[in-house]
């Protein structure tokens, strides 16, 4: 059924303007004003923004982790993600050493398929370059639509990988034109750390973040750096938390590097002084890299207003603080890694971005959707709101004052990181292709309605780098 939707104000990440907008089978076939209503539902926004649907280019659901699993699977991750405004997800398939990519992939299809509520697509990490693995890739990419890869450069004898790895993936990308990605920290120092903290009988969660310091991510960041300029090719740093590895996002930047950077509400609104609360309560805020001191936060803001970091990412790892974080009560290191941040990413961005003028209403857009869908090749069916997008729309209510807590929010999880935080501006109803998802604040979807993407390769898909307007 067509629909339109009226008296709302459009914002893009370039532009901010009155009109309406008129939806026919999933995409936006008009925009302007006092367009016809013949034959269609008519949805006041009256007094509301029209956001296009938040892109969160950062999950882990359903994924295994330390002898469990994340409590939000894609089907209550999807469902929180569209309560808080994200319309689109990009989960991370896990692969392991001796195993075909394909059967990695294979398993994250299983766990998604028919139940997602929003579309979704996935990134694929690599673990180990040999000639099976680097012969994969094409094909993957051409069957999957799969155009990112990721390499983490810590969890010793878990996910690390080595620097040969790394490079050899940075030179697949650019022959492959996928974006490679990584997780930032000095994995062998870390590992070095946490085993001396322990050995001296060191096992509160604070030992979390005294044993994986910034300076372990800043190295990281740097090496990754100077390893993709080497290389010639592109990379993407997940999770920046700190201000020593946003400084040196801004030098590779700075030297002509293809370097792009992602940050997560968490680091910005919350400070290591929560992993000290008593009661063993600071396991709720343990994940990776860890919260920092809090002179870390307008750093990390200033650089999402400079453009040095271009995206806002959930790293959504949710478990329950009584059953699964409770597993490293007398041991730090066996805490899960990871927090529940799905359903808040887009409000606190707005509240503490937006509404306190940290950021413009257009770099909102931009951090929240727009250059996501333009680096994992969603542009510009995704991340936009122009004719022949997908009618992924957020209607958003800049006035509503809320307190975010567990009581009332929609992960699967105990608890929430940002309990009792005070928030402006709320998502009221949310449109994944035409349809509603979210109405007037209620779940109105459909279990399975979310559709698996396919990606366009890194660069392939025009305006990638005109978003990039601002060289440091």
């Amino acid at each position: 059924m067509k629909k339109i939707i009226t008296n709302g104000i459009i914002v893009t990440a370039s532009d901010t303007y009155e009109a309406d907008i008129c939806m026919e089978n999933g995409v936006i076939t008009q925009i302007g004003m006092n367009l016809s209503t013949d034959g269609a539902e008519v949805i006041n926004a009256d007094g509301c923004y029209l956001f296009p649907g938040g892109i969160d280019p950062h999950t882990h659901l359903d994924m295994p982790f330390g002898g469990t699993v994340t409590k939000d699977d894609f089907e209550t991750g999807t469902i929180a993600a569209a309560f808080g405004g994200t319309t689109t997800v990009i989960d991370f398939c896990l692969t392991s050493k001796g195993k075909t990519l394909q059967s990695a992939i294979d398993t994250w299809h299983a766990k998604s398929e028919g139940k997602a509520v929003i579309d979704y697509s996935f990134h694929l990490q690599i673990v180990e370059t040999n000639e099976e693995v680097l012969n994969e890739l094409p094909k993957i990419m051409e069957k999957e639509g799969i155009t990112s890869f990721k390499v983490f450069m810590a969890y010793k004898n878990v996910f690390q990988a080595d620097d040969e790895t790394l490079f050899r993936t940075l030179i697949a990308g650019k022959e492959l034109g996928a974006l490679v990605m990584v997780h930032a920290e000095n994995g062998d120092v870390i590992d070095y750390l946490v085993k001396k903290a322990l050995s001296e009988g060191n096992t509160e969660p604070i030992y979390h973040a005294l044993t994986r310091p910034p300076e372990a991510e800043g190295e990281a960041t740097g090496r990754a750096g100077t390893l993709t300029a080497l290389a010639d090719s592109q990379l993407y740093v997940v999770h920046v938390s700190c201000a020593e590895a946003a400084r040196k996002i801004a030098e590779a930047r700075s030297n002509g590097v293809d370097i792009w950077g992602e940050t997560c509400p968490q680091y910005l609104v919350l400070d290591q002084t929560y992993l000290e609360k008593t009661g063993f309560e600071g396991a709720k805020y343990v994940w990776s890299p860890p919260l920092r001191e809090k002179w870390n936060q307008e750093v990390l803001w200033n650089a999402l207003k400079s453009g040095t970091l271009q995206t806002i990412g959930s790293d959504q790892c949710s478990f329950d603080f009584n059953g699964q974080k409770t597993l490293g009560k007398d041991d730090f290191s066996l805490i899960p890694n990871g927090g529940p941040i799905i359903e808040d990413r887009v409000s606190i961005l707005f509240s503490e971005g937006v509404a306190k003028g940290r950021i413009t209403l257009n770099q909102f857009v931009d951090l929240s959707s727009t250059r996501a869908a333009k680096l994992f090749g969603l542009y510009p069916k995704k991340g936009t709101i122009a004719v022949g997008a997908d009618a992924d729309i957020v209607i958003f209510d800049p006035s509503v004052e809320r307190v975010i807590s567990a009581n009332t929010h929609h992960m699967a999880v105990d608890y929430n990181a940002f309990e009792g935080m005070k928030v402006t501006g709320e998502p009221v109803s949310v449109l994944s292709r035409g349809e509603f998802v979210i109405r007037n604040k209620q779940f109105v979807g459909r279990v399975g309605a979310g559709k698996y993407l396919k990606r366009v390769r890194y660069g392939k898909e025009k305006n990638v780098k005109e978003v990039d307007s601002i060289v440091l």
